[in-house]
């Protein structure tokens, strides 16, 4: 094998151990635990952490709020360096959402204690609520 050439594997591999090799989620153990709460789609259907993966096969994975669709490439069994990695797929995601459009959340310094009423009432004045608007 030529040096950064990343070992190919024949056939398939498991879907969370794949996720992982090529850089979708930082651990293996996230991998599997998306793969568990029903983040991860592979051909459409929900898939298991062990379900095998093969070439051509679309990966659906919910990670960090975003939605990540990637179609298999190559076939890696051991993690990868970033450049190797964007080989193994085909991304097809849409997107990320610009800064500007993440809601931006106020936040109080802390130390700063219990808010006063005028600073309560500016706060529901800047998320837009009224002030008979309190949530049950």
């Amino acid at each position: 094998m030529v040096s950064g050439e990343a070992p190919q594997a024949e056939g398939s591999v498991r879907v969370d151990s794949w996720i992982w090799s090529v850089r979708l989620t930082k651990t293996r153990s996230q991998a599997a635990a998306a793969c568990r709460a029903g983040h991860v789609k592979v051909n459409g259907d929900r898939a298991k952490p062990a379900q095998t993966l093969h070439v051509g096969d679309e990966v659906r994975l919910r990670h960090d709020g975003r939605d990540r669709i990637v179609v298999v490439s190559r076939i890696v069994k051991k993690r990868v360096g970033p450049p190797v990695a964007a080989e193994c797929f085909v991304d097809n995601s849409p997107p990320p959402p610009p800064r500007e459009a993440v809601i931006q959340v106020p936040v109080r310094d802390r130390g700063a204690g219990r808010p006063t009423k005028r600073d309560r009432r500016e706060m529901e004045r800047l998320q837009g609520r009224g002030p008979g608007d309190h949530p049950a």
